[in-house]
């Protein structure tokens, strides 16, 4: 195996908070610390698929505490265009993975790290494999959803954003007597609804892992409303369907994308409780702002182990955070499994012990 004199690194996918503390990481060790050039390829894939290629070699000098607090991601990120099934103008689709290999190989690199979710890494992996790539994975996605790895980066900061949201809505909840619907990102996990529901005394979380019939929620605000309480919290994940099995989705561009089910759930227990509701749509608003103190450590512990797979002549690795360390394990795992909200772990429990209704009627006895 050569010796490895020159890395690229590039975020794919969704952007989210930490992004920058994991570049200033691999930055900082790998040039500081083992010699080596940083290559930043800008837009994820695009940058690489691009012709002029987009590109910038990292200055180590540039990443200093500013941009450690940043939020996004400098370099650019996308979260379309596959390029096994890249769509073009004309609405055909073609395979334009050998210009992506190309364009790597044109920046003469000897290795990639990737910062992504499950849907970059297994477009990530099969383009290191064909073309021989050297890489890395780094973790990151506020839906917490990417295998073996407890905790990726953007996630902490997004919960944090949920939880401060119901911080605000409480108090506007109880001047009013209403029920406030939160609805929150999860595209098929409830990770982020169900934190941030217990962190800000939510009285019914809703998450796409467990079924709901709403009328255990409405349920439990009367019973609310019975002990003299006049304002209840519902959060509920965007990737919750209705009681039917419809999931709810809003157009976006030419792609639809999940949107609608909190003002579906407000309707519903409006409609079944007689009490006055209004919906708060979180949004992107849980990707960006400033990362917390947890993801900037994350991140930069996820980027210097990065590093040091490489320099142990390791690849085809994805960096994982296990029982308070970092880890690696196969990338292969990691996209392979998926982390739905275990239903008999321990924030289920913790929830259903505070008598938060997850809308299926359960209780602790």
């Amino acid at each position: 195996m050569s010796e490895i004199r020159r890395i690229g690194i590039l975020t794919s996918g969704g952007d989210c908070a930490g992004l920058n503390a994991a570049v200033r990481a691999v930055t900082l060790h790998a040039s500081g610390n083992r010699g080596w050039t940083v290559v930043g390829i800008q837009k994820g894939t695009l940058g690489l698929l691009s012709r002029p290629l987009q590109y910038e070699v990292l200055d180590p000098n540039r990443f200093t505490g500013e941009l450690l607090r940043r939020g996004g991601t400098v370099l650019g990120t996308t979260n379309k265009g596959d390029a096994f099934d890249y769509p073009m103008p004309d609405g055909s689709r073609i395979d334009r993975s050998g210009e992506i290999i190309e364009g790597y190989r044109q920046l003469g690199l000897d290795a990639l790290i990737g910062i992504g979710g499950d849907g970059s890494f297994a477009i990530l992996r099969r383009l290191a494999q064909q073309g021989g790539i050297r890489l890395v994975g780094i973790p990151k996605t506020i839906d917490n959803d990417v295998g073996s790895t407890e905790t990726a980066v953007g996630h902490a900061s997004a919960v944090a954003a949920a939880t401060e949201a119901l911080d605000h809505l409480q108090p506007t909840a109880a001047s009013h007597d209403r029920v406030m619907v939160l609805e929150v990102m999860g595209r098929d996990a409830g990770h982020i609804a169900l934190s941030a529901g217990i962190a800000g005394g939510a009285d019914a979380i809703l998450i796409p892992e467990i079924p709901a019939d709403l009328a255990h929620v409405a349920a439990k605000i009367q019973a609310l409303k019975a002990h003299g309480r006049n304002f209840a919290l519902v959060v509920v994940a965007e990737a919750v369907r209705t009681e039917t099995g419809e999931a709810m989705r809003q157009a976006a561009g030419e792609t639809a994308s999940y949107g609608g089910i909190g003002q579906w759930v407000a309707a519903r227990l409006e409609e079944m409780t007689g009490a006055e509701t209004r919906v708060a749509v979180l949004g992107h608003i849980q990707r960006g702002g400033t990362p917390i103190a947890q993801d900037r450590l994350i991140a930069s512990a996820f980027g210097v182990h990065a590093v040091d797979v490489l320099a142990e002549g390791r690849h085809d690795r994805l960096v994982a955070w296990r029982n308070r360390t970092v880890i690696d394990v196969p990338l292969e795992d990691a996209i392979r499994t998926y982390a739905a909200v275990d239903l008999e772990g321990p924030l289920v429990h913790t929830a259903r012990s505070l008598g938060i209704s997850l809308g299926d009627g359960v209780a602790m006895t």
